[in-house]
C-alpha cells in the first residue's frame, strides 16, 4: 500500500496542492520560530535577550503549532472526502479498511517529508528576518548570531509530520467506516453530521476561551500589561471552538436563509442545496475566515487598547512594552499571513473540485451565469458566517481587556481597523471562489462530468 501510496502522490499532483502548501508554509513557519531557540543557545544570549527569543518561540511556536495541525486537517480531510467514491470502490474490489488507511497515511507522511525538506530555506531565510528585526528594536543585541540548527529542523519535521498522519488517521478513519453502499452514498453528497469529538473539541475551545476572558476582567484587572497574556489568546480559543463547530453553524444558517435565498431563483436554490447537502466541505472553507477575523480584530484592538492605557497614563513607552508590542505585531502578522493563505489555498481546492458538480448542473440546465450566481451567494453566506463568528470570538478578547486596562467593556476603539479586516475577507474569499468557478465552468459541461 506504501508503494501505491507513492504512485498516487505522483498521479494526483494536482489533488495534494492545498495539503502540501498548508504543510509546506507550517512547516516553514514553525522552523522560523524554532530557530530562536537555536539562536538562545548557539548565539549565547543572556538575560532579557534570552528570555525574549525562548517567548518568542514558545509562544508563537504554540499558536502557530495549533493552526497547523487545523490547516493540515482541513485540507487533508477535503482531500479524502473528494476521494470517498474512489475509497468505496477500493472496498468493493477487496480492500479492507486498513489497506486502505495504509494508503491515506502513506501519501500524507510522503507529502510531509516532502513539504519539510521543501521549507528548510524558507524557514531558515524567514528566521534570520525575524533576528534582525529582533536587533533593530534592540530587544536582542547585535552580538548574538543567528543559529538555525537541530531544533528548528526536528521541531520542523516531526510537527508537521505527525500533523500529517494524524489528520490522515482522524480523516479515513471516517470516510472507510460502513459498508461499500453506505461509503458510496457518503461520497456522492458527502456527509453533514458532525463527530462528537468535534463537537466536544469546539464547546472545549469555546469554554476554554470564556474562562480566560473571566480571568482578564477580574484577577488581572489593575495588573497592567500581564493582562495581555490572558487577554491575547481567548480570541485564538473562541475562534478555533467556532470553527470547529463550522458544520453546525452552516446548516443552521441555510436552513434560516432558505426562503429569502429562495428570491434569486435556481442560484439562490443551488446555493441553499449545496450548503445543506455538503456543510462538512463548506465547514473547511469558513473556518480560516473565523480564524482570520477572530485573531486579526481581536489582537489588533488588544494592542490599541494597550496603547490608550499607556498614553493616558503618561507612560513613556519602555523596553519591555516595546518587546510585547513587537511580539504582537509578529504574532498577529504570522498568524493573519497563514490564515489567509489557508483561506485561499482552501477555497481554491474546494471550488476547482466541483468542477463535476458545476458540469451536472448545467447538464440539467442550469446557465453558467446561474452556477456563478449560486457561488457567488454561497461565498456571501459564508463571508458573513465567518465574520459574526470571528467578531464574536474577538469580543472574547475585547470586552475584558477594555474592563481590565480601561475600566469599561465598550473603549473607544478605532472602526477603520475593523472594516479594513473585513474588507480583506470578503475580498479574499469572494476572488478565490469566484475565479476558480469560473475556470471551472469554462470546461464543457459533457467534458466536466467525465472527469
Amino acid at each position: 500500500m506504501f508503494g501505491l501510496a507513492l504512485r498516487s502522490l505522483r498521479m494526483r499532483a494536482g489533488g495534494f496542492a492545498a495539503s502540501f502548501l498548508a504543510m509546506f508554509l507550517g512547516a516553514a513557519i514553525l522552523m522560523a520560530f524554532a530557530s530562536m531557540l537555536d539562536t538562545a543557545r548557539a548565539g549565547k544570549a543572556t538575560g532579557a535577550a534570552r528570555e525574549t527569543l525562548v517567548t518568542m518561540a514558545i509562544v508563537v511556536g504554540f499558536w502557530g503549532l495549533l493552526l497547523v495541525i487545523l490547516a493540515v486537517t482541513s485540507t487533508l480531510t477535503l482531500s479524502v472526502r473528494q476521494r470517498a467514491e474512489e475509497m468505496a470502490l477500493l472496498k468493493s474490489v477487496g480492500a479492507t479498511p486498513a489497506q486502505i488507511g495504509r494508503m491515506v497515511v502513506g501519501e500524507a507522511a510522503g507529502l510531509a517529508v516532502a513539504a519539510w525538506a521543501l521549507a528548510v530555506l524558507p524557514g531558515f531565510l524567514a528566521g534570520a528576518g525575524l533576528l534582525e528585526l529582533l536587533h533593530s528594536t534592540d530587544q536582542v543585541p547585535e552580538s548574538v548570531s543567528y543559529a538555525f540548527g537541530p531544533v528548528a529542523l526536528a521541531m520542523g519535521l516531526a510537527i508537521t509530520l505527525l500533523s500529517a498522519v494524524g489528520a490522515a488517521v482522524v480523516t479515513v478513519r471516517r470516510t472507510v467506516r460502513g459498508r461499500v453502499a453506505e461509503s458510496l452514498a457518503d461520497a456522492g453528497v458527502g456527509r453533514s453530521r458532525m463527530g462528537k469529538a468535534r463537537v466536544a473539541g469546539g464547546i472545549v475551545f469555546l469554554l476554554l476561551g470564556l474562562n480566560l476572558a473571566v480571568v482578564t476582567s477580574t484577577v488581572m484587572r489593575n495588573e497592567g500589561t500581564d493582562a495581555m497574556a490572558t487577554a491575547g489568546q481567548a480570541d485564538i480559543l473562541a475562534a478555533l471552538g467556532l470553527a470547529l463547530l463550522g458544520p453546525w453553524l452552516i446548516r443552521r444558517t441555510a436552513g434560516a436563509l432558505a426562503r429569502p435565498l429562495g428570491a434569486f431563483g435556481v442560484a439562490g436554490d443551488l446555493a441553499v442545496s449545496t450548503l445543506r447537502r455538503r456543510t462538512g466541505q463548506m465547514a473547511s472553507v469558513v473556518m480560516p475566515i473565523i480564524l482570520f477575523t477572530g485573531i486579526a480584530v481581536g489582537t489588533l484592538y488588544l494592542q490599541e487598547i494597550e496603547n490608550d492605557a499607556m498614553a493616558a497614563a503618561g507612560l513613556v513607552s519602555t523596553v519591555e512594552q516595546k518587546n510585547i508590542a513587537t511580539l504582537n505585531f509578529v504574532v498577529i502578522g504570522m498568524l493573519l499571513f497563514f490564515t489567509a493563505l489557508m483561506l485561499v489555498n482552501t477555497l481554491i481546492a474546494a471550488t476547482a473540485y466541483r468542477r463535476a458538480e458545476f458540469g451536472q448542473q448545467r447538464l440539467a440546465g442550469a446557465t453558467p451565469g446561474q452556477v456563478l450566481g449560486a457561488v457567488t451567494l454561497e461565498g456571501v453566506l459564508l463571508t458573513g458566517i465567518g465574520l459574526a463568528c470571528g467578531t464574536f470570538a474577538a469580543l472574547f478578547t475585547v470586552l475584558p481587556f477594555g474592563i481590565a486596562r480601561a475600566d469599561t467593556a465598550l473603549p473607544d476603539l478605532e472602526p477603520l481597523t475593523y472594516v479594513a479586516v473585513a474588507l480583506i475577507a470578503v475580498v479574499l474569499t469572494m476572488a478565490s471562489a469566484l475565479g476558480a468557478a469560473r475556470r471551472a465552468v469554462r470546461v464543457p459541461a459533457v467534458e466536466a462530468v467525465s472527469i
